[in-house]
């Protein structure tokens, strides 16, 4: 298994973009990641993009979840768009728009998005715009946990540490109250597939997150 270490190998700022549909995907897809990063690379330059709020307290509770999660950052912009849920395909345009107009200019050292194989039609349509719109740049694609058992064999595995891990789920229980209700918006929900992926790369600590990556250069 080869390892790779971005944040010792960035030069200056580490410039991610993190882009999610809805106001809890970039947490249960990345969230670790962001934060195990920040823990070891103070200099990092988020920007945190949610594509559809649904409604004032969804878009609330994701304002407050990416204070928690970017509290560390060097720097951060959090942009919260308000595009209708499970209606992207159909909105292609616009959306295509922001992609084109706002984010291509952030010119991100990596990032990181929904999986081309999601389920969810909202997700592949983030996925296919992402890779539409950034020819040239390294782009993981995360995992959301789903009643359509999606889940598949990803390439790419983040290291965690264990308080990391708690801490994300910590993170989400606090942030979400109006998903708490959910069977599956659980903290063993979250928990079991950190686990289940820190064992498939043999993680230290036992926990990791987990990409698809389409293209990498060494």
């Amino acid at each position: 298994m080869l390892n790779l270490n971005l944040l010792q190998n960035a030069k200056s700022s580490l410039k991610v973009l993190c882009l999610g549909c809805h106001s809890d995907d970039i947490e249960i897809g990345c969230g670790g990641t962001i934060l195990q990063w920040l823990s070891s690379h103070k200099d990092l330059e988020i920007s945190w993009i949610v594509f559809s709020s649904g409604g004032s307290e969804r878009e609330r509770e994701a304002r407050a979840s990416a204070a928690l999660f970017l509290e560390q950052a060097k720097k951060q912009e959090v942009i919260i768009k308000d595009f209708r849920d499970g209606f992207f395909p159909f909105d292609g345009t616009n959306i295509k728009t922001v992609f084109e107009d706002e984010l291509k200019k952030t010119s991100p050292d990596v990032i990181l998005t929904h999986n081309g194989k999601d389920a969810h039609q909202d997700h592949r349509q983030i996925a296919e715009l992402t890779w539409n719109t950034f020819r040239d740049h390294l782009i993981l694609e995360y995992e959301i946990p789903k009643y359509d058992g999606d889940m598949g064999r990803p390439n790419v595995f983040v290291l965690l540490d264990s308080e990391v891990s708690k801490k994300k789920v910590s993170y989400l229980m606090e942030a979400f109250q109006s998903q708490r209700s959910k069977h599956w918006f659980q903290e063993d929900t979250f928990l079991s597939l950190m686990r289940l992926r820190g064992m498939e790369c043999n993680a230290p600590s036992g926990h990791a997150e987990a990409f698809y990556c389409r293209k990498l250069v060494l």
